[in-house]
């Protein structure tokens, strides 16, 4: 029998269980981020996991924890420990990483900005911009060395769509989707465009910004996108050439591995 890893990505909207066999992700379980869970519920919703992956309790024998929902810690470590008998790894300014963290302040970083740090510089070549969109947006630049330098925070597509439609009086709620075209003939198309091709702008322009401040062309940086929608913006990027959906699940056990592997 092969010991089973599990991960777990805490974010603002979503929360992600992936369970790794060796280096594969055999199982991902995505589910919505509720604060006003317990611990005995986020308990029933893992094993609700491992019964719908065939995965036994036996079999899982470590677990690692990434978060920036602080109100759920320790109620999701505590579910992980009613369920599976385990104490999980949690991923703070602490842990080891393998990479510098040249922020003025570490601990201030949001630690999925950490992992994906890790990951890329584990799975890409050096220098690297990620860029993160999800609940927020951010930028992220790893140098030569394996640096972590810092980078931007924008609000996130979902949010400020959200913002418009709560804001004023007769703009409606919007699905986010690609438009056909920047001129919108109707208040949802005109809407779409905005939000879509605004943020197409926005990441664009801070990729280009970030690339001239660092004396970078954009042939020389790996510039990588991740984060719920990421393919939507990603093929309209200039700059953007990588879209890795699992750059967070294999960067906590890329983490989980320098930990425990003493």
């Amino acid at each position: 029998m092969e010991d089973i890893l599990l991960v777990i990505d805490i974010g603002n909207t979503n929360i992600v269980f992936g369970f790794f066999k060796e280096d594969e992700l055999i199982f991902e379980w995505r589910i919505s981020t509720d604060l006003r869970k317990t611990s005995d519920e986020y308990a029933l919703t893992l094993r609700q996991a491992l019964d719908y992956s065939n995965i036994k309790k036996s079999e899982v024998k470590e677990a690692i924890i990434g978060s920036v929902v602080p109100n759920l810690m320790p109620t999701i470590p505590k579910a992980v420990k009613k369920c599976l008998g385990i104490e999980p790894l949690i991923v703070d300014e602490k842990i080891r990483t393998g990479i510098i963290n040249k922020y003025t302040s570490p601990k201030e970083v949001g630690v999925d900005r950490i992992i994906n740090a890790v990951s890329a510089c584990q799975k890409y070549s050096t220098p690297i911009i990620i860029v993160d969109i999800g609940t927020a947006i951010t930028f992220d630049y790893i140098s030569e060395n394996k640096e972590y330098l810092g980078g931007a925070i924008a609000p996130g597509i979902a949010i400020s769509s959200e913002a418009l439609f709560m804001r004023t009086a007769k703009l409606p709620k919007i699905e986010i989707e690609m438009p056909d075209k920047v001129i919108g003939d109707s208040t949802v198309s005109s809407m779409q465009s905005g939000v879509v091709f605004g943020f197409i702008g926005l990441i664009d322009y801070i990729i280009e910004k970030i690339l001239e401040e660092r004396h970078k062309t954009k042939d020389e940086v790996t510039i990588i996108a991740t984060g719920g929608f990421s393919y939507l913006i990603a093929k309209r990027s200039k700059y953007i050439t990588i879209i890795d959906k699992l750059i967070t699940l294999d960067g906590l056990k890329i983490i989980n591995d320098l930990n425990r592997n003493d």
